[in-house]
Protein backbone atom coordinates (compact mmCIF):
# COMPACT_ATOMS: atom_id res chain seq x y z
CA UNK A 1 0.00 0.00 0.00
CA UNK A 2 1.41 3.38 -0.80
CA UNK A 3 2.32 5.78 1.79
CA UNK A 4 -0.45 8.53 2.40
CA UNK A 5 1.97 10.74 4.45
CA UNK A 6 3.79 11.23 0.69
CA UNK A 7 3.81 14.98 -0.17
CA UNK A 8 2.23 15.27 -3.12
CA UNK A 9 3.00 16.84 -6.27
CA UNK A 10 2.98 20.44 -6.59
CA UNK A 11 -0.11 21.67 -8.46
CA UNK A 12 2.32 23.63 -11.30
CA UNK A 13 3.59 20.40 -12.43
CA UNK A 14 0.01 18.58 -12.28
CA UNK A 15 -0.46 19.37 -16.02
CA UNK A 16 3.21 19.53 -17.55
CA UNK A 17 3.86 18.26 -20.64
CA UNK A 18 7.46 18.74 -20.92
CA UNK A 19 9.12 15.42 -23.09
CA UNK A 20 5.94 14.26 -23.91
CA UNK A 21 5.02 14.19 -27.58
CA UNK A 22 1.19 14.51 -29.38
CA UNK A 23 -0.66 14.45 -32.27
CA UNK A 24 -3.40 16.61 -33.30
CA UNK A 25 -5.58 15.81 -35.84
CA UNK A 26 -7.91 18.63 -37.45
CA UNK A 27 -5.49 21.03 -36.35
CA UNK A 28 -6.01 23.69 -39.46
CA UNK A 29 -8.80 25.54 -37.58
CA UNK A 30 -11.18 26.43 -34.84
CA UNK A 31 -10.82 23.71 -31.69
CA UNK A 32 -7.85 21.81 -33.48
CA UNK A 33 -5.40 24.72 -33.80
CA UNK A 34 -6.47 25.95 -30.09
CA UNK A 35 -5.61 22.45 -28.97
CA UNK A 36 -2.50 22.05 -30.68
CA UNK A 37 -1.39 25.75 -28.96
CA UNK A 38 -3.11 24.72 -25.28
CA UNK A 39 -0.64 21.54 -25.94
CA UNK A 40 2.44 23.28 -26.75
CA UNK A 41 2.20 25.79 -24.03
CA UNK A 42 2.35 22.70 -21.34
CA UNK A 43 5.13 21.88 -22.58
CA UNK A 44 4.45 19.22 -25.70
CA UNK A 45 6.41 18.76 -28.64
CA UNK A 46 3.64 18.41 -31.63
CA UNK A 47 2.86 16.78 -35.08
CA UNK A 48 -0.28 18.68 -36.10
CA UNK A 49 -2.30 17.33 -39.17
CA UNK A 50 -5.11 18.45 -41.44
CA UNK A 51 -6.16 18.80 -45.23
CA UNK A 52 -4.78 22.58 -45.38
CA UNK A 53 -0.57 23.01 -45.25
CA UNK A 54 -1.41 26.43 -45.51
CA UNK A 55 -2.93 26.45 -42.13
CA UNK A 56 -1.03 23.90 -40.45
CA UNK A 57 2.67 25.62 -41.98
CA UNK A 58 1.62 28.65 -39.94
CA UNK A 59 0.31 27.08 -36.67
CA UNK A 60 3.62 25.44 -36.67
CA UNK A 61 5.61 29.03 -36.91
CA UNK A 62 3.53 30.22 -34.80
CA UNK A 63 4.33 27.61 -32.12
CA UNK A 64 7.97 27.26 -32.94
CA UNK A 65 8.50 30.93 -32.85
CA UNK A 66 6.94 31.53 -28.62
CA UNK A 67 8.80 28.42 -27.10
CA UNK A 68 12.46 27.49 -26.89
CA UNK A 69 11.29 24.25 -25.35
CA UNK A 70 8.85 23.01 -27.84
CA UNK A 71 8.62 22.46 -31.52
CA UNK A 72 5.86 21.59 -34.05
CA UNK A 73 6.16 19.86 -37.63
CA UNK A 74 3.48 19.14 -39.43
CA UNK A 75 1.53 16.25 -42.07
CA UNK A 76 -0.90 17.34 -44.55
CA UNK A 77 -3.36 15.12 -45.85
CA UNK A 78 -7.00 13.41 -45.60
CA UNK A 79 -7.67 11.71 -42.23
CA UNK A 80 -9.53 8.63 -43.98
CA UNK A 81 -6.78 7.99 -46.26
CA UNK A 82 -5.05 5.38 -44.18
CA UNK A 83 -1.54 6.67 -45.64
CA UNK A 84 -2.51 10.19 -43.93
CA UNK A 85 -2.48 8.36 -40.31
CA UNK A 86 0.71 6.24 -40.88
CA UNK A 87 2.79 9.65 -41.72
CA UNK A 88 1.18 11.46 -38.85
CA UNK A 89 2.59 8.33 -36.36
CA UNK A 90 5.64 7.76 -38.04
CA UNK A 91 6.65 11.42 -38.11
CA UNK A 92 6.03 11.90 -34.39
CA UNK A 93 8.59 8.63 -33.87
CA UNK A 94 11.02 9.78 -36.47
CA UNK A 95 10.76 13.59 -35.48
CA UNK A 96 11.21 12.91 -31.40
CA UNK A 97 11.30 9.76 -30.79
CA UNK A 98 8.12 8.62 -29.22
CA UNK A 99 4.69 9.46 -28.93
CA UNK A 100 2.54 9.90 -25.93
CA UNK A 101 -0.78 11.72 -26.91
CA UNK A 102 -3.46 11.97 -29.17
CA UNK A 103 -6.12 14.15 -29.35
CA UNK A 104 -8.44 13.10 -32.45
CA UNK A 105 -10.33 16.31 -33.31
CA UNK A 106 -10.88 16.13 -37.43
CA UNK A 107 -14.45 15.46 -38.78
CA UNK A 108 -17.26 16.85 -40.24
CA UNK A 109 -20.52 17.82 -39.49
CA UNK A 110 -23.64 18.08 -42.24
CA UNK A 111 -27.13 19.19 -40.99
CA UNK A 112 -30.24 17.79 -43.55
CA UNK A 113 -33.43 15.95 -42.50
CA UNK A 114 -32.59 12.06 -42.67
CA UNK A 115 -35.61 11.37 -45.08
CA UNK A 116 -33.17 13.64 -47.57
CA UNK A 117 -29.67 12.00 -47.02
CA UNK A 118 -28.02 9.31 -48.92
CA UNK A 119 -26.41 6.19 -48.03
CA UNK A 120 -23.55 7.59 -49.82
CA UNK A 121 -23.02 10.63 -47.82
CA UNK A 122 -24.12 9.25 -44.57
CA UNK A 123 -21.33 6.38 -44.85
CA UNK A 124 -18.96 9.21 -45.73
CA UNK A 125 -19.39 10.79 -42.70
CA UNK A 126 -19.32 7.52 -40.49
CA UNK A 127 -15.91 7.19 -42.01
CA UNK A 128 -14.50 10.82 -41.20
CA UNK A 129 -15.99 11.05 -37.94
CA UNK A 130 -15.94 7.48 -36.28
CA UNK A 131 -13.91 4.52 -38.42
CA UNK A 132 -10.96 7.26 -39.24
CA UNK A 133 -10.57 8.27 -35.49
CA UNK A 134 -10.51 4.14 -34.68
CA UNK A 135 -7.26 3.72 -37.47
CA UNK A 136 -5.65 6.48 -35.95
CA UNK A 137 -6.34 5.16 -32.13
CA UNK A 138 -5.01 1.88 -33.48
CA UNK A 139 -1.63 3.19 -34.96
CA UNK A 140 -1.29 4.91 -32.39
CA UNK A 141 -1.66 2.85 -29.68
CA UNK A 142 0.88 0.25 -31.23
CA UNK A 143 3.42 3.42 -31.34
CA UNK A 144 2.63 3.62 -27.85
CA UNK A 145 3.46 0.88 -26.62
CA UNK A 146 7.14 1.12 -28.21
CA UNK A 147 7.69 3.48 -26.30
CA UNK A 148 11.36 3.42 -24.30
CA UNK A 149 10.27 3.93 -21.03
CA UNK A 150 7.39 2.00 -21.03
CA UNK A 151 4.95 4.72 -19.93
CA UNK A 152 2.03 4.26 -22.95
CA UNK A 153 -0.06 7.06 -23.68
CA UNK A 154 -3.26 9.15 -23.52
CA UNK A 155 -5.76 8.99 -26.67
CA UNK A 156 -8.41 11.61 -26.10
CA UNK A 157 -11.07 11.49 -29.00
CA UNK A 158 -13.48 14.42 -29.67
CA UNK A 159 -17.17 13.52 -29.40
CA UNK A 160 -19.73 15.85 -28.99
CA UNK A 161 -23.08 16.39 -26.85
CA UNK A 162 -24.97 14.89 -29.73
CA UNK A 163 -23.11 11.90 -29.15
CA UNK A 164 -25.44 11.38 -25.96
CA UNK A 165 -28.60 12.94 -27.61
CA UNK A 166 -30.38 13.75 -30.41
CA UNK A 167 -30.13 16.58 -32.55
CA UNK A 168 -33.54 17.85 -32.77
CA UNK A 169 -34.69 20.48 -35.13
CA UNK A 170 -30.91 20.48 -35.88
CA UNK A 171 -31.31 16.69 -38.20
CA UNK A 172 -27.52 15.70 -37.90
CA UNK A 173 -28.44 11.66 -38.04
CA UNK A 174 -24.84 11.19 -39.58
CA UNK A 175 -23.08 13.18 -36.86
CA UNK A 176 -25.05 12.18 -33.87
CA UNK A 177 -24.94 8.51 -35.30
CA UNK A 178 -20.73 8.87 -35.54
CA UNK A 179 -20.14 11.30 -32.05
CA UNK A 180 -22.61 8.14 -30.05
CA UNK A 181 -20.42 5.43 -32.01
CA UNK A 182 -17.29 7.21 -31.10
CA UNK A 183 -18.34 7.42 -27.05
CA UNK A 184 -18.65 4.11 -26.80
CA UNK A 185 -15.56 3.05 -29.11
CA UNK A 186 -13.91 5.09 -26.21
CA UNK A 187 -15.02 2.90 -23.62
CA UNK A 188 -14.13 -0.53 -25.94
CA UNK A 189 -10.63 0.43 -26.85
CA UNK A 190 -9.89 1.45 -22.88
CA UNK A 191 -10.95 -1.29 -21.58
CA UNK A 192 -8.98 -3.57 -24.00
CA UNK A 193 -5.62 -1.42 -23.37
CA UNK A 194 -5.72 -0.05 -19.99
CA UNK A 195 -3.64 -2.87 -18.40
CA UNK A 196 -1.06 -1.80 -21.43
CA UNK A 197 -0.91 1.76 -20.04
CA UNK A 198 -2.81 3.17 -22.70
CA UNK A 199 -5.63 5.46 -21.39
CA UNK A 200 -8.61 6.39 -23.94
CA UNK A 201 -10.94 9.14 -23.24
CA UNK A 202 -13.23 11.51 -24.88
CA UNK A 203 -13.97 15.59 -24.36
CA UNK A 204 -17.94 16.06 -25.90
CA UNK A 205 -17.94 19.71 -26.16
CA UNK A 206 -21.79 21.90 -26.20
CA UNK A 207 -21.59 24.68 -28.36
CA UNK A 208 -18.40 26.44 -29.15
CA UNK A 209 -17.56 28.75 -32.01
CA UNK A 210 -15.81 27.62 -34.95
CA UNK A 211 -15.41 26.73 -38.20
CA UNK A 212 -17.99 23.69 -38.31
CA UNK A 213 -20.66 25.91 -36.45
CA UNK A 214 -19.88 29.11 -38.34
CA UNK A 215 -23.74 28.20 -39.49
CA UNK A 216 -25.16 28.35 -35.90
CA UNK A 217 -23.77 30.99 -34.99
CA UNK A 218 -24.21 33.12 -38.18
CA UNK A 219 -27.84 33.73 -37.68
CA UNK A 220 -29.95 35.28 -35.48
CA UNK A 221 -32.17 31.92 -34.55
CA UNK A 222 -29.14 30.03 -34.01
CA UNK A 223 -27.58 32.10 -31.46
CA UNK A 224 -30.95 31.88 -29.73
CA UNK A 225 -31.32 28.33 -30.29
CA UNK A 226 -28.26 27.86 -28.53
CA UNK A 227 -28.18 29.93 -26.12
CA UNK A 228 -31.71 29.48 -24.79
CA UNK A 229 -31.67 25.18 -25.03
CA UNK A 230 -27.98 25.84 -23.12
CA UNK A 231 -28.37 26.03 -18.84
CA UNK A 232 -26.33 28.59 -18.46
CA UNK A 233 -27.51 30.33 -20.94
CA UNK A 234 -24.39 30.64 -23.27
CA UNK A 235 -22.22 29.52 -25.45
CA UNK A 236 -19.00 28.42 -24.71
CA UNK A 237 -16.06 30.75 -24.58
CA UNK A 238 -12.53 30.27 -26.07
CA UNK A 239 -10.22 28.43 -23.30
CA UNK A 240 -13.31 26.51 -21.35
CA UNK A 241 -11.91 23.12 -23.28
CA UNK A 242 -8.11 23.91 -21.96
CA UNK A 243 -8.77 22.61 -18.62
CA UNK A 244 -10.03 18.92 -19.66
CA UNK A 245 -7.69 18.53 -22.65
CA UNK A 246 -5.35 19.19 -20.22
CA UNK A 247 -6.56 16.91 -17.30
CA UNK A 248 -6.77 14.21 -19.77
CA UNK A 249 -3.68 14.22 -21.64
CA UNK A 250 -1.60 14.57 -18.47
CA UNK A 251 -0.52 12.29 -15.55
CA UNK A 252 -2.90 14.23 -13.71
CA UNK A 253 -5.20 11.84 -15.04
CA UNK A 254 -3.21 8.67 -14.08
CA UNK A 255 -6.29 6.80 -12.83
CA UNK A 256 -8.93 7.98 -15.48
CA UNK A 257 -9.52 5.39 -18.66
CA UNK A 258 -12.79 4.99 -20.83
CA UNK A 259 -14.42 8.55 -20.02
CA UNK A 260 -16.47 11.00 -21.62
CA UNK A 261 -16.12 14.21 -20.11
CA UNK A 262 -19.10 16.62 -21.19
CA UNK A 263 -18.22 20.17 -21.07
CA UNK A 264 -21.44 21.77 -22.19
CA UNK A 265 -22.34 24.27 -20.05
CA UNK A 266 -25.14 21.69 -18.93
CA UNK A 267 -26.93 20.84 -22.20
CA UNK A 268 -26.70 16.57 -21.56
CA UNK A 269 -27.87 17.34 -17.90
CA UNK A 270 -31.62 18.10 -19.22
Amino acid sequence: MEDETTLPVGTADLFDLRGRVAIVTGASSGLGGRFAAVLADAGADLVVGARRADRLQALADTVNDRSERTQAVWEAGDITDQDTVDRLVARAVDEFGRLDIVVNNAGISRVLPALDDTVEDFSAEIRTNLIAPFSMCQAAARAMLENPDGSGGSIINIGSVLGFVGGGRLRAAGYAAAKGGLHNLTRELASQWARKGIRVNAIAPGWFESEMTADMFGTDSGRAFIDGNTPMGRRGRQGELDGALLFLASGSSSYVTGQVVAVDGGWTAI
